[in-house]
């Protein structure tokens, strides 16, 4: 009978086990650390992409943050220059304005009206007078109000019968005297001094009108 001691043969296989089991240990860890070098490595990338696309936001906002404020400033400038043109315009209208406040009066003050005393504010102007009939005054606001493309919304205030002098003679005549209210369709600038406008309507607006009073009221 042979006897054979198996012992060796099996330590051996026992040491190769391991052997391999550790083998394939480090073989998964080694395979472990590339992936997530890779992983890391990928994510890295995609982080420092992000990053750099996160500053050329960052850089265009701040550009685009100057362009507008440089297009406020320029707005700011243009609605100035706007408003100084405004207040030019205003200026010059209200400089023409006078003119053609008198020009108008004495192109619809009918015969037979004489105009005393012409007070503008804003745009109501307030005018005074005495005419020979009711007739004539009728006249007069319906020019105010149908005629004319400066005044509109006529307003009676005051028909007062009274004795007036003749000029050039001892006679006495009954006139009539009136105030009237009417608008300007042409607004003027807010705040616009009025106070020579009054002075210069008065005495234009009587000499417009008071030749044909007088020559009326003589005959």
């Amino acid at each position: 009978m042979i006897l054979i001691n198996l012992l060796p043969h099996r330590e051996a296989r026992r040491q190769q086990r391991k052997q391999a089991f550790f083998a394939g240990i480090g073989m998964s860890v080694l395979v472990g650390a590339v992936i997530v070098l890779i992983w890391y490595t990928a994510v890295k990338t995609q982080i420092d992409a992000q990053e750099e696309h996160n500053q050329f936001l960052t850089s265009e906002i701040k550009r685009l943050d100057s362009q507008i404020a440089d297009v406020a400033h320029l707005k700011a400038e243009i609605e100035a220059l706007k408003a100084r043109q405004k207040a030019v315009e205003d200026l010059q209208a209200d400089r023409n304005m006078p003119v053609y406040l008198l020009n108008e009066l004495v192109k619809q003050t009918p015969e037979g009206v004489y105009l005393t005393s012409v007070k503008q504010n804003g745009q109501q102007v307030a005018v005074t007078g005495v005419a020979q009939t009711n007739e004539r005054i009728s006249e007069f606001y319906r020019n105010a109000a149908y005629n004319s493309p400066w005044l509109e919304k006529p307003q009676l205030v005051e028909i007062r019968a009274q004795t007036m002098q003749v000029a050039g003679s001892k006679d006495q005549r009954r006139m009539f005297a009136f105030i009237m209210g009417v608008t300007l369709k042409c607004l003027l600038a807010p705040g616009a001094a009025v106070s020579g406008v009054v002075l210069s309507a008065s005495g234009a607006a009587v000499a417009g009108a008071s030749a044909s009073a007088a020559s009326t009221a003589t005959r």
